[in-house]
């Protein structure tokens, strides 16, 4: 096994569990607590929330995740039998994490972000589900990613 092939699936996998426990706190502990203020209140602090949420260290471990899971993907396919498969459908799962985050919860976060007339219990009917899939699609696609093959 190379360097590459080695190290590609460690990264992929322990960002998508980083990114993975970043959406698990917020379906356990942040839209709970928002769901308990008023609905103009939780819409901003929702907003605001996002905004910090770009930068730097979080775009580069998001998108650093979904990069490496690609390119474990792109491995097994380039060169059959340098992944097992296991680990193919670890980066999978990733790469649905990010693919829902990017056509679900980020569209919705920009919506509420443009204050359309989407009510707050609207926006989290939508959200929160969605929120629930990434979060077990990356910590599930981060765990095989990460589970020893080799004895």
């Amino acid at each position: 096994m190379t360097t590459l092939s080695t190290w590609l699936p460690v990264a992929a996998g322990t960002g998508s569990a980083l990114v993975g426990g970043f959406y698990f706190a917020f379906s356990a502990l942040v839209m709970p607590a928002l769901r308990h203020r008023p609905a103009s209140e939780a819409a901003n602090t929702m907003n605001s929330i996002n905004q910090k949420a770009v930068t730097p260290p979080f775009m580069i471990l998001f998108f650093g995740s979904a990069a490496a899971s690609a390119g474990v993907v792109i491995a097994a396919v380039v060169d059959p039998g340098s992944q097992p498969p296991l680990r193919v459908a670890g980066a999978a799962a990733c790469l649905a994490g990010f693919l829902s985050t990017m056509a679900i919860n980020v569209p919705l976060n920009n919506r509420l972000a443009q204050g359309s007339s989407q009510d707050w219990n609207q926006f989290l009917r939508g959200w929160v589900p969605a929120n629930h899939l990434r979060a077990a699609l990356s910590i599930a696609g981060g765990a095989a990613l990460l589970i020893p093959l080799n004895p």
